[in-house]
């Protein structure tokens, strides 16, 4: 067999003794207590294996036995068993008590971890959002405009009368009161109380009698 073909993490080497040994690395559920100096028997019975070296035997061994559900197993009258399955003891009480607080210990330090990131996240979080005041692109900040500038194109209302619907009539130079003040215009056409006018800027608008003015 190649050295392509060798297993090159402890991931892989546990999936291929989960696959080789089925009732002692159980792959789902609780596990099972492993019988103590399982290691030197795996070593034994893999000597020949080209797929397998000690080195990620003993990690993928460690990984094992060091995961929650295996430590879950090692409890008060469970059986310890060997590489077939077979049952060789029960667990020793110093054995469950080293199991809960490894358990314990590694549930606590996922917990702290866990918060960690979460308040991680949170800061994160803060520091997108935008800054009511400083995200305001200055390119849009509204313009704040003097009644000298807002009346530019536009005469002053005091200083023109509102005139009678008689005498608006079609070609008539008026000014039309648009609430900021008059701008000039011409008118299209008299339809009683609406009157279309062109603007002084070629805009074409309807308005009422009221808002027209000499």
């Amino acid at each position: 067999m190649e050295d392509s073909q060798k297993l090159s993490s402890a991931k892989e080497t546990l999936q291929y003794m989960m696959e080789l040994f089925p009732q002692c690395f159980i792959k789902e559920g609780e596990a099972k207590p492993l019988k103590i100096g399982i290691f030197q028997d795996l070593s034994e019975r893999l000597a020949d294996d080209p797929k397998i070296s000690k080195t990620l035997l003993r990690s993928a061994l460690r990984q094992y036995t060091s995961a929650w559900r295996y430590l879950h197993g090692v409890k008060s009258g469970q059986e310890r068993v060997d590489l077939d399955g077979n049952n060789v003891g029960p667990v020793e009480q110093q054995h469950i008590e080293h199991a809960t607080k490894t358990l314990e210990e590694s549930k606590a330090k996922f917990n702290a971890r866990k918060k960690e990131l979460q308040k991680e996240r949170a800061a994160q979080e803060n520091n997108k959002k935008p800054d009511n005041k400083s995200s305001i692109n200055p390119k849009f900040k509204k313009k704040t405009y003097t009644s000298k500038k807002r009346n530019k194109n536009a005469t002053k209302v005091e200083e023109t009368s509102k005139l009678s619907i008689n005498d608006v009539l079609v070609d008539k130079k008026v000014n039309v009161n648009l609430g900021q003040g008059n701008v000039p215009a011409t008118v299209l056409e008299v339809h009683k109380n609406d009157i279309k006018v062109r603007l002084s800027n070629g805009l074409i608008m309807n308005v009422k009698a009221e808002h027209i003015f000499a």
